[in-house]
């Protein structure tokens, strides 16, 4: 692929010796507004039409970056668990989206939303550890912080609808 070909799109990060310093910054700024650029002219087909879900899969990559630079023996702990909390984000998005009623929509959100948690809680703890600088995980924080605040005026939004049927 030449380089005109790939302006506007994150580089593919090839090996797991890809820095923080070198993932992060490709999902933050122009490539997140273009994400939500191209989601608002559309219409929702699919969960995979949802900003929310984009989004949050970009964290997951993110998640997935950080938790491949923690040390091995971390492997059967924070590694894991910062991998199954991220994963579960979108995952549950698209589940819910993907449900017969608004109700079980709404539920698979508040799921969404604990792993969030939990996933926040365990970026956390890699700081607290010393595992990361809190200069390499704020983009994670700053992605929490949006992506909740998605999911709490989804959840909202349904919930609106739903009562005015």
């Amino acid at each position: 692929m030449s380089d005109k070909q790939s302006e506007g799109r994150p580089r593919k990060l090839t090996s797991l010796s890809d820095t923080m310093d070198t993932f992060i910054p490709q999902f933050t700024g122009d490539y997140l507004a273009e994400v939500s650029r191209s989601s608002a002219k559309s219409v929702i087909n699919s969960y995979r039409d949802l900003t929310i879900w984009q989004r949050s899969m970009t964290l997951t990559e993110m998640s997935y970056r950080l938790s491949a630079r923690l040390p091995s023996d971390e492997k059967y702990g924070l590694v894991t668990q910062i991998r199954r909390a991220a994963v579960s984000i979108p995952a549950n998005i698209a589940e819910g989206h993907g449900r017969e009623s608004t109700g079980s929509f709404i539920q698979f959100l508040r799921i969404a939303q604990g792993s969030l948690k939990e996933l926040e809680t365990h970026i956390l703890l890699t700081e607290r550890l010393g595992l990361a600088a809190n200069e390499q995980l704020q983009p994670l924080h700053a992605e929490c912080d949006e992506i909740g605040r998605m999911l709490r005026a989804l959840i909202r939004s349904l919930q609106d609808r739903a009562e005015t049927r």
